[in-house]
């Protein structure tokens, strides 16, 4: 039987190339190189039935319906045959797409359905009519945000899907579709598994399906490095309607997976019993680290009256008022640059950056009092050394300035817009900056930005 993935492959680095940054900003499209689809389609558990009813949604040239289909032309499942829906906008990759959906017909028992409907239309009149009920789903979403007033988030609205993401609704309509039972695998961006934006999205999904199997990739550059994505992503095994037990996770350096090591973890590892926000946690190693071993870091910062906040001055709205070093009518101004271990060296030479902003109308409402604050990098990536890096704002390093200017690139803990006592920002800092933290930072967040909780 000849095998399709790789001439699939062979025309994803044909065509990728000669697509333009901006059709593929357009439509959100990352093509899965054939290394990651055979990866995916592994996953999948052997089965018995008769009848597969598939879904590939955003199929671009096709490659994951070529990894599952060449899975199942070896022997790995017992199928007599596949009805395969595929779902493609783009008509230059829907043409790929037919053409290689035509060969598998010419071989196997495959009947194969390529729709040209937009998915997010199609899929919710699907789900009020009660259609669907694919027994596996397999797909690389595309990734783009959903304005709040945008057609798209309305209709997913009609079916109870409430995201921020294409890739996100991708995921909720193929997992609606499903039938019970049935198996999903996606590969999406890792940034679903914290933050309040997609809260409703993680209700929805660990309502209906059971979490099976998680893959991260150490590397963020390797997966769609033809597409230059830093994005770090992470695989999906879900079951419809699966009672959730132990969660097989995975990681591999890349995409050639020949470092790949697994662990199996209770699900109260992954989602903890006691949060509400139900973060979505990928342990690597198979030892608790001292957050999940502690009953008394239970406490929310409500619970201690203090809030986080971003640093209010936006240097590039408010250029005209910047200094390179203080002066009269000025107060000191901070960024990330300033840190210097658990503490704040100001002014600093050299560092590209103001030291001061001018004091006066137009800035005043963006100034804090001087004061003790705890004070956090709001970016890092997972290739540095710390993820979180905090460090104490203390008044005596600015002499008699009466405020403080804190620069948009930092998030700061304050009492209602007010300084901390000092021990308890000290506290935080030491706590923020603890190896426990960092560990289970990592093991919830995909972003660059280091979220405000």
């Amino acid at each position: 039987m000849l095998q399709l993935l790789e001439h699939a492959d062979n025309v994803r680095r044909r065509v990728a190339p000669l697509t333009a940054q901006k059709h593929k900003a357009e439509f959100g499209q990352f093509m899965t190189p054939s290394s990651v689809a055979r990866f995916m389609a592994s996953l999948f558990p052997a089965s018995t039935l008769q009848t597969c009813k598939l879904l590939d949604a955003g199929a671009g040239v096709g490659a994951l319906s070529c990894a599952f289909l060449d899975r199942w032309a070896v022997g790995g499942f017992g199928f007599a045959k596949v009805e395969a829906c595929a779902y493609e906008i783009d008509p230059v990759l829907r043409t790929h797409l037919a053409q290689t959906m035509a060969a598998y017909g010419e071989r196997l028992a495959v009947k194969s359905n390529i729709v040209t409907d937009d998915f997010i239309e199609h899929a919710s009149m699907l789900c009020k009519q009660g259609q669907g009920r694919f027994t596996h789903a397999i797909l690389n979403p595309p990734y783009k945000k959903i304005k709040s007033n945008s057609e798209h988030r309305l209709t997913l609205r009609t079916v109870g899907i409430e995201t921020v993401n294409l890739y996100s609704a991708f995921v909720a309509l193929a997992v609606a579709l499903t039938a019970p039972g049935g198996q999903v695998v996606a590969i999406i961006p890792r940034s679903f598994c914290n933050g309040p934006y997609y809260r409703d999205f993680r209700d929805f999904v660990l309502e209906r399906a059971a979490i099976r199997h998680m893959h991260l990739f150490d590397s963020r550059s390797k997966a769609f490095k033809d597409d230059d994505v830093l994005q770090e992503n992470i695989i999906l095994l879900l079951e419809r309607g699966g009672e959730q037990g132990d969660v097989t996770v995975t990681t591999s350096t890349d995409d050639s997976f020949d470092d790949l090591v697994t662990h199996t973890h209770p699900f109260n590892r992954i989602v903890f019993p006691d949060d509400s926000e139900r973060f979505i946690h990928v342990p690597t190693s198979q030892e608790r680290n001292a957050i999940e071993l502690s009953t008394a870091i239970r406490s929310s910062l409500a619970d201690v009256g203090i809030k986080i906040s971003t640093g209010p001055v936006v240097d590039f709205r408010l250029k005209e008022h910047l200094c390179e070093m203080p002066e009269p009518g000025t107060v000191p101004l901070l960024y990330p640059a300033h840190f210097a271990g658990q503490n704040i060296d100001w002014p600093k030479q050299g560092i590209k950056k103001p030291n001061a902003i001018k004091r006066n109308a137009e800035t005043e409402k963006w100034l804090y009092p001087n004061g003790f604050y705890c004070v956090v990098r709001r970016f890092s990536s997972k290739e540095e050394k710390r993820r979180i890096v905090a460090c104490v704002v203390q008044p005596d390093t600015f002499g008699n300035a009466e405020m403080l200017g804190l620069e948009n690139h930092l998030n700061m803990y304050h009492e209602n817009k007010h300084g901390l006592p000092e021990a308890l920002a000290r506290g935080l800092a030491m706590y923020l900056n603890t190896t426990g933290v960092d560990e289970n930072f990592r093991r919830s967040s995909g972003h660059t930005q280091v979220e405000r909780r």
